[in-house]
């Protein structure tokens, strides 16, 4: 994490950028509240004084780490990135899109393959669990993506915000974080942007961001 926090130090520009599925296109589910890259941008570019800062989002609802690869050219290369989100794993994990985890964890590799190409550094995020006893097609098989996510990570010596230990720890919260089975909401989005601010260092109590309420 120390070359990602050494960024916020550097007096040049940086080019931040966020891909994913749903979670990550913040889309519908927080209803009309800030997600957590918006969150994020709004800490950086405005809170600790980094306007020339660009924040970019090119998640899209329903993807998958097959998505993420096919549209990688358009939806992050063109853009120069210095550093990059990723969370993945939720649609992948789903019965209905024939993706094992040998596949996903192959596909992550690859990922992360084509953004060290790039120059960039690749962030690796789990993402927040299914809420008990809901989504069937997802909930067997979510643990092991998440497990795939931290073995890429640790193979790949990169860092991994694992947000889905950090919502397990707060088991008897986390349903009034979420949206519907899968999806957080503006709560949810909030916990997401705390735990990114702790991971980089640059969380605040005095923030008006970071001091966002959470139930």
């Amino acid at each position: 994490m120390k070359r990602v926090k050494d960024f916020l130090k550097n007096e040049k520009p940086v080019r931040w950028l966020f891909y994913g599925d749903s979670i990550t296109h913040g889309a519908l589910h927080t209803y009309g509240y800030r997600d957590y890259v918006e969150l994020f941008s709004e800490r950086v570019r405005f809170e600790l004084g980094r306007p020339m800062d660009l924040v970019i989002n090119s998640a899209i609802s329903g993807d998958n780490t097959r998505g993420l690869l096919n549209g990688f050219d358009w939806r992050v290369a063109q853009f120069k990135p210095d550093v990059i989100f990723i969370m993945i794993g939720m649609n992948d994990c789903s019965d209905g899109n024939d993706i094992n985890v040998q596949e996903f964890e192959r596909n992550l590799m690859t990922l992360t393959e084509k953004i060290e190409q790039l120059g960039a550094v690749a962030v690796i995020q789990t993402t927040c669990p299914i809420l008990p006893g809901q989504a069937p097609d997802r909930s067997p098989h979510i643990d092991h993506f998440m497990e795939a996510n931290r073995r890429v990570a640790q193979a790949k010596n990169l860092p991994l915000i694992d947000h889905t230990k950090i919502w397990e720890r707060n088991s008897e919260k986390f349903f009034m974080w979420m949206s519907n089975e899968f999806h957080p909401n503006e709560y949810g989005h909030r916990v997401f942007a705390r735990s990114i601010f702790e991971a980089l260092g640059i969380y605040d109590e005095m923030s008006n961001t970071c001091r966002l309420f959470l139930p």
